[in-house]
């Protein structure tokens, strides 16, 4: 448990780096410098005044210098990440698989609140969480995926670390693939973008790490999801179905989550 509580405690700095990311990384801003500021004022953010949820309760959600209100996005994201964190590691232990798991978390977080509020999926979430999913697939096995009988089927049998591997990336390829290939039919038949490429991207990272099952079940989870909450919240707001723009990113990262707590935990390793 201690464990737990500690790596929640790192999850609530993640979690206010992931803030910074989610703000600037959309606005080809660094996010190293420079220090954090008020968006409406401009004014620096002292170090007392940037502490993970107890700033934010101390102040009252507002900044010290203007007053204005802070976006609730800010305590969401670190307690959210805190949250990802304790319970991988609590169901993992101190462990590479919890340290793939709370990866994966950070970065989904950060694709679900850029995509929900700008619209745009960072390639430094998305891409790197490719790359990032494929080496962790070598040091932590992709188990019971349905890569081994497709390459035993095509004459290819791997085993180990390489079919790990294999998973990794047919699990990102063939679903992201695909994905694109409907958003490409879709261009052509409608003649207006129905998906942006930053959602391919962001498949395939999912499926990086989680494999082709894993990745499959996102999509289908994150599609049921955007369906059913996006067609009442258009109904709801009375806005204009064929001109809405959907954060179909904002689902997959919800979807991805879920299908990663379900696997991670006791449950899914019984």
């Amino acid at each position: 448990m201690l464990d737990a509580v500690l790596a929640a405690l790192f999850g609530l700095l993640i979690g206010s780096f992931l803030n910074v990311c989610i703000y600037r990384l959309p606005r080809d801003l660094s996010v190293v410098r420079p220090r954090s500021f008020c968006p409406h004022c401009e004014k620096t953010i002292a170090w007392n005044d940037n502490v993970p949820l107890l700033s934010f309760l101390l102040l009252k959600g507002r900044c010290r210098h203007c007053g204005q209100s802070i976006p609730a996005r800010y305590p969401i994201v670190e307690a959210l990440t805190a949250g990802l964190f304790f319970a991988f590691v609590l169901f993992l232990g101190p462990s590479l698989a919890a340290l793939k798991y709370c990866l994966l978390a950070s970065l989904l977080v950060g694709m679900i609140f850029a995509d929900l509020e700008e619209r745009i999926l960072p390639d430094e979430f998305t891409v790197g969480g490719f790359v990032a999913g494929l080496a962790f697939s070598w040091v932590i096995p992709i188990a019971d995926g349905p890569t081994e009988f497709l390459l035993a089927v095509a004459g290819v049998p791997l085993k180990g670390n390489a079919l790990s591997l294999a998973e990794s990336f047919l699990g990102a390829v063939l679903p992201s693939g695909f994905l694109w290939l409907t958003g490409v039919l879709f261009e052509k038949v409608r003649h207006k973008e129905g998906l942006g490429f930053g959602d391919v991207k962001m498949v395939a990272a999912i499926g990086a790490f989680l494999g082709l099952r894993g990745n499959l079940q996102t999509l289908i989870l994150g599609s049921l999801l955007g369906s059913g909450i996006g067609l009442v919240y258009i109904l709801v707001s009375r806005k204009d179905h064929s001109s809405y723009e959907l954060p179909f990113g904002s689902f997959l990262g919800i979807a991805a989550i879920a299908i990663s707590i379900i696997g991670a935990g006791p449950w899914g390793r019984s």
